[in-house]
C-alpha cells in the first residue's frame, strides 16, 4: 500500500506536466494555424471585438437623445460628443486590424468586456451630471469640462508634469541607488547589519510625508526637499528587500565560487544581486508608488510648480474640471511608469520566466 501511495504521488505532477504541455502545444498550433491562415490571406473575425464599439454606441446615443438637465446652469459643450467620435474611430479602426492580425485580436478580445464597462460607467457619469443634474456640477463636473481641460490648458499641464518627472525620476534614482547599496552592505555583511539595520527598522517605517516639515527646515529650496523625501520613500523598501534578497541565497553558491577563486565583489556582483533581482524590483515597485504619493505632498505644500501644485492651486480656485484632468494624467504618467518597470523586470529576468509567472 505504502509503495502505491508513493507511485500515485509520482504520477500526479508527471500527469499535470503532461496536460499543461498538451495544453501549450494547442495554443502554439492554434496560433500558427491563425498566422498561416493569414499569410494565406484568410482574415479570421472574432464578434467581441466589437463590443466596445456597442458601449460607445449606446453612449453616443443616449448623449444624443436625452436633452440637458434644465437645472443644469453651465453652458453645454461639444466636446464630450467629438471625444466619443474619436474613441469609435480609434476602436473601429483597432477592430478592423484585428481581423488581419491574430496578436491584436487576441488583446482587443480579451480586454473588450472591460473597455465597455469603462465606456458604460462613463456614460453613466455624464448622465448622472449634465443630463439629470444629481450631483453638484462644481465639484463633479461634466465629462465635457474635463475633455475641454485638454484641449485648451494641455501645454500648461505638460509643463507641470514635467517638472514633476524630474523631480520624481531624480530622487527614485537617488533613493534606488542608495537603497540597493544599503540592502547589500546589510544582507552580506553581518557587521553592516548590526549597525545600520536598527536604524532603517526605526527611520524607516516612518512615512516619507511626515519628515516634510523638517526637510522644509534643513534644506533651503523646496526642490531639495522633495527630491529628499522622494529618496526617502524609494529608499526603504527597496533597502529591505534587497537585503532579505541576498539573506535568502544559498550559502552553497558562495561557497562553490570562493573555491574557484572568486572575490567578495565577485561574488556580490556575479551571484547575491542577480539572484535577488526579483526582490529588488518588488521594492522598486513599492517605491514607485511611495515616490508618487511623496511627490505630491511635497509639491502640495512647498514647491511652487507641478502637477501636484497644479491640483492645489486649481482646488483652490474651486476648479474641479482642472482637478479631475489632472488626476487622470497623474493616473496615466504613474500606470506608464510601472509599465516601463515591467518591461525592464521581463527582459533583465528573461532567464526567470520558467519558474516566475508575471
Amino acid at each position: 500500500m505504502a509503495g502505491l501511495l508513493k507511485l500515485g504521488r509520482g504520477i500526479r505532477p508527471e500527469a499535470a506536466e503532461a496536460a499543461e504541455a498538451v495544453a501549450a502545444e494547442a495554443v502554439k498550433e492554434r496560433k500558427a494555424a491563425e498566422k498561416a491562415g493569414e499569410g494565406e490571406g484568410r482574415p479570421v473575425f472574432d464578434w467581441r471585438v466589437l463590443i466596445p464599439l456597442a458601449a460607445l454606441a449606446v453612449n453616443l446615443l443616449v448623449h444624443t437623445l436625452v436633452p440637458v438637465s434644465p437645472g443644469y446652469r453651465v453652458k453645454a459643450l461639444p466636446y464630450f460628443t467629438g471625444f466619443l467620435y474619436v474613441l469609435i474611430a480609434v476602436f473601429g479602426f483597432y477592430a478592423l486590424v484585428s481581423v488581419f492580425r491574430w496578436k491584436q485580436r487576441e488583446k482587443l478580445a480579451y480586454k473588450s468586456w472591460f473597455f465597455a464597462a469603462a465606456f458604460l460607467v462613463l456614460g453613466l457619469y455624464n448622465l448622472i451630471t449634465i443630463k439629470l443634474n444629481l450631483i453638484p456640477s462644481l465639484y463633479f463636473p461634466a465629462p465635457e469640462r474635463i475633455v475641454q481641460v485638454f484641449i485648451t490648458d494641455w501645454f500648461f499641464m505638460l509643463r507641470c508634469l514635467l517638472y514633476s518627472l524630474r523631480l520624481l525620476l531624480g530622487g527614485f534614482f537617488l533613493g534606488a541607488f542608495v537603497g540597493v547599496v544599503t540592502g547589500t552592505l546589510i544582507g552580506w555583511s553581518q557587521r553592516w547589519n548590526y549597525w545600520i539595520m536598527p536604524c532603517i527598522r526605526i527611520v524607516g517605517p516612518i512615512p516619507s510625508t511626515a519628515w516634510i516639515p523638517i526637510a522644509l527646515v534643513v534644506f533651503t529650496r523646496a526642490t531639495d526637499a522633495a527630491l529628499f523625501l522622494i529618496a526617502l520613500g524609494v529608499w526603504f523598501p527597496t533597502a529591505v528587500l534587497t537585503s532579505s534578497g541576498i539573506l535568502n541565497v544559498r550559502k552553497s553558491y558562495f561557497e562553490v565560487s570562493s573555491t574557484l577563486g572568486a572575490g567578495t565583489l565577485r561574488n556580490i556582483f556575479s551571484i547575491a544581486l542577480p539572484a535577488a533581482a526579483p526582490n529588488i524590483f518588488a521594492g522598486l515597485f513599492n517605491g514607485t508608488s511611495s515616490s508618487f504619493l511623496t511627490l505630491m505632498a511635497a509639491e502640495m505644500i512647498g514647491c511652487k510648480f507641478g502637477i501636484g501644485w497644479y491640483i492645489n492651486w486649481q482646488r483652490e480656485t474651486l476648479a474641479y474640471s482642472q482637478v479631475y484632468a489632472a488626476l487622470i494624467v497623474i493616473a496615466i504618467t504613474f500606470s506608464l511608469l510601472i509599465k516601463l518597470q515591467f518591461r525592464i523586470r521581463n527582459r533583465v529576468l528573461s532567464w526567470q520566466k520558467g519558474t516566475i509567472r508575471w
